[in-house]
C-alpha cells in the first residue's frame, strides 16, 4: 500500500479522498441556487480566442468580470454577460472546462468573490466566510466552512462546444 500511495500524486490523493468523503457522507442534497439568476454569455468564437482567454490543461483557471473588464484584454461586447459576481472558468482534473459564479453562496454579495487558494489544495475560497469549494473535481461542492455545514454549492454554468474547437459559457 505505501508504494501505491507514493506513486499517486498529492493532488490525486486529495481528489480521491474528497470523492470518498462525499460518497460516504450520503446523498444529501446541495443548494446551488442561492446566487441570484443573472444572464451569462461569454463567447470564444475562434480557437485563437480560446487559446488566449480560455483554460488549457488541468487545474488552470480564469476570472471573467465584465464591470471590472477582467481579463483586461478580453473583447467584451454588448452581448457579453458574466453572471452575478463574475464567472470562474476552470479546467477540471481531466482538463475539461467548467464554469461557476464567482459569488460566495453564503455571503450572496456580488462583490464577495471567490479566489483559488493555491496553498489550500487549489480550492475556491471565500475571503469573508472562509468557505471552500472543490471546483476541479467535485463540480463546486463545498468542502469546508459554513457552506459545507449548510450544504451550499456554487452556481454552475454550462460550457458548450461550438464549431471547430470553440466554446461558449451560458447559464444552465
Amino acid at each position: 500500500m505505501p508504494a501505491l500511495l507514493k506513486s499517486l500524486s498529492h493532488k490525486n490523493i486529495i481528489a480521491a479522498a474528497l470523492v470518498a468523503a462525499i460518497v460516504l457522507h450520503g446523498c444529501d442534497t446541495l443548494d446551488d441556487d442561492r446566487i441570484p439568476v443573472h444572464p451569462v454569455n461569454i463567447s470564444f468564437s475562434t480557437v485563437s480566442d480560446w487559446d488566449i482567454y480560455g483554460v488549457s490543461g488541468a487545474l488552470t483557471w480564469r476570472n471573467f468580470i465584465r464591470e471590472k473588464r477582467e481579463p483586461s484584454n478580453y473583447p467584451y461586447t454588448e452581448m457579453t454577460y458574466t453572471g452575478f459576481g463574475g464567472v470562474l472558468l476552470v479546467a477540471d482534473v481531466l482538463g475539461n472546462p467548467q464554469a461557476y459564479d464567482l459569488a460566495c453562496p453564503v455571503e450572496r454579495h456580488k462583490e464577495t468573490r471567490l479566489f483559488i487558494n493555491t496553498e489550500a489544495e487549489y480550492l475556491a475560497e471565500c475571503p469573508v466566510c472562509g468557505s471552500r469549494f472543490n471546483v476541479f473535481s467535485l463540480t463546486g461542492h463545498p468542502v469546508s466552512g459554513e457552506a459545507a455545514a449548510k450544504g451550499y454549492a456554487l452556481r454552475r454554468y454550462r460550457v458548450e462546444t461550438g464549431h471547430v474547437g470553440t466554446y461558449i459559457i451560458v447559464r444552465n
